[in-house]
């Protein structure tokens, strides 16, 4: 079994509240599951209005649709332990990179971190020969190719594949389709704390204090720009007198104690 990952958001749109890379990871889906036979399971979380995500999937060929339920305010994390236990048995699981609102996109690393399964996310290209071979986009304009040999989840890019346009009698169909209800409760929360990322700062310089001179000299000497630079100091001695030196030096810059 193929399972497929959406999510959707409440917009003003006409179009819906699915992105292009939850479209594309619907299309790959189906398209996965007809290469090898396997029939396909959409899941969704949110609340009931989330039932539109997986009708879509339904009109274009899904077998399944189950929507989880969560609050819409769900985080990253509880939303993958929540979709986890329906997306068990399945063989692959393809998400979309991004959600409409532009969201973290964590969901499919967090799913397969709860699945135990290898993941292969930001995917550009997608092979369904056996085994999967696909393509990640790389910083600098770099490429890497993988070879998926187990279960695995997988999230793909909006160019990916574009979904196929669902027949009037599908669509029409899947309005009135059962969408399977699955109670999550009590969701499982996040237990990770939030770490904050940041440049890198390298640790200040601890320099030596003024010795013998007034405030305002020190201010004239940090603001004089009259003065010629200083110039290198060129010593010639043996190896452990050039280091002695160096260490010398060191400690009067303030890089040593």
């Amino acid at each position: 079994m193929i399972g497929v990952c959406v999510k959707w958001v409440r917009t003003s749109a006409p179009s819906g509240g699915l992105s292009a890379a939850d479209e594309a990871a619907i299309e790959i889906g189906l398209r996965h599951g007809k290469a090898h036979g396997m029939t396909v399971i959409a899941v969704t979380a949110g609340g009931p209005a989330c039932e539109e995500a997986v009708r879509v999937a339904l009109a274009c060929g899904a077998t399944t649709a189950v929507r989880v339920n969560a609050p819409d305010d769900a985080d990253s994390a509880t939303v993958a332990a929540a979709l986890a236990p329906v997306l068990a048995n399945t063989v692959a699981v393809w998400c979309g990179d991004y959600s409409i609102d532009r969201g973290t996109g964590s969901v499919p690393a967090l799913l397969a971190a709860g699945l135990d399964r290898q993941q292969a996310l930001g995917l550009v290209g997608v092979d369904l020969r056996d085994p999967l071979r696909v393509t990640r986009r790389l910083d600098g304009g770099r490429r890497e190719m993988l070879r998926i040999t187990g279960p695995a989840v997988l999230s793909v890019e909006g160019s990916v594949a574009r979904l196929r346009r669902a027949t009037l009698r599908a669509a029409l169909a899947a309005q009135t389709a059962d969408v399977v209800a699955y109670d999550a409760t009590p969701l499982a929360s996040s237990a990770t704390p939030f770490i904050e990322v940041r440049p890198y700062r390298p640790r200040a310089r601890v320099l030596r204090g003024p010795v013998g001179v007034t405030p305002l000299d020190r201010l004239r000497a940090l603001t004089d720009v009259s003065g010629a630079p200083q110039a290198g100091e060129t010593v010639e001695g043996s190896a452990a007198e050039a280091a002695k030196r160096i260490l010398e030096t060191l400690r009067d810059w303030g890089y040593l104690s």
